[in-house]
């Protein structure tokens, strides 16, 4: 099969704060549009930042979604968080929440009430992944995937691959997903390399949480950087400079209209006023703040 090469690497734009809790760099859509990296329609990604103790934890307040899911993985810190479906709990270092939006929910989250006491650092991804449009209305729901639930698999010496969902090898991770996604965090040891294959038209992409890797034995990405993959060719491999963590993503474009206003994302402009009718008729039912 052939090489799936690098397009392009971008550096991670300016910080900015969402609510006074999570300090993000955004590479999606803000760098690349929703329609290039469908089903990947936003990507906040809070690198390293060390917050200081406070007795009122930080975060962001109630607010709606609709037509998406919420995936949220820490790396460092620990997020308390709610909805109006009734999911909810903490996501400690190396766990993930998966949220569900679809028809709609109300949200918060806050950096867990002890965490928040002492602070320290703080590193999380924040993903919206699209819906189809045949589940954009369904129901609600939610995924605690704690860490020891992902499957690991080892890579020897190179370190290992922790599965999130999708496949690799012929593993599959916990997660249940609407579309074919594949989500993982490569963990590799000083030297380690490990090959991954994913369909042409996949969208793909890897960021790099940790440390510095060499992408198909040419190009190099640091901390915080941004790789984004050609959809053409199903093989690369990436290695590590040093000690190194990796996310890896590769999802099938659903190729659908994308019309998205704020925390709506649906296939069309009537779908956006009818979600912020719903939304100011308390449809989404209730979530204190």
């Amino acid at each position: 099969m052939a090489t799936k090469n690098v397009e392009i690497i971008v550096p991670p734009r300016p910080a900015h704060f969402v609510g006074d809790g999570f300090r993000v760099h955004n590479f999606i859509p803000s760098i690349f549009n929703m329609q290039r990296m469908d089903p990947f329609i936003m990507m906040d990604y809070n690198s390293k930042f060390n917050f200081g103790p406070t007795s009122t934890p930080r975060g962001v307040g109630v607010h709606p979604h609709r037509g998406f899911e919420t995936v949220t993985i820490a790396y460092q810190g620990k997020v308390e968080h709610h909805d109006s479906a009734g999911g909810g709990g903490i996501i400690a270092e190396g766990d993930v929440q998966w949220m569900t939006a679809a028809s709609g929910v109300l949200h918060k989250e806050y950096h867990e009430t002890e965490w928040a006491k002492t602070g320290g650092i703080f590193q999380m991804v924040q993903l919206w992944v699209n819906l189809l449009a045949k589940d954009k209305m369904s129901k609600p729901q939610y995924q605690a995937i704690a860490n020891s639930e992902m499957v690991k698999i080892s890579l020897g010496e190179n370190g290992f691959i922790e599965l999130i969902s999708g496949n690799y090898q012929d593993e599959k991770g916990p997660a249940t997903t609407f579309s074919p996604v594949n989500m993982m965090n490569a963990k590799l040891n000083s030297g380690g390399k490990a090959a991954f294959n994913f369909p042409a038209n996949f969208n793909t992409l890897a960021l790099v949480i940790e440390g510095k890797i060499t992408v198909n034995g040419q190009e190099q990405a640091s901390t915080d950087h941004f790789v984004l993959f050609e959809n053409e060719g199903e093989n690369f491999t990436i290695e590590a400079m040093e000690d190194s963590i990796v996310l890896i993503l590769s999802g099938e474009p659903l190729r659908e209209p994308i019309v998205s206003h704020g925390p709506f994302v649906m296939n069309s402009q009537e779908e956006i006023h009818r979600a912020f009718d719903d939304y100011n008729n308390g449809k989404f039912g209730y979530l204190e703040d």
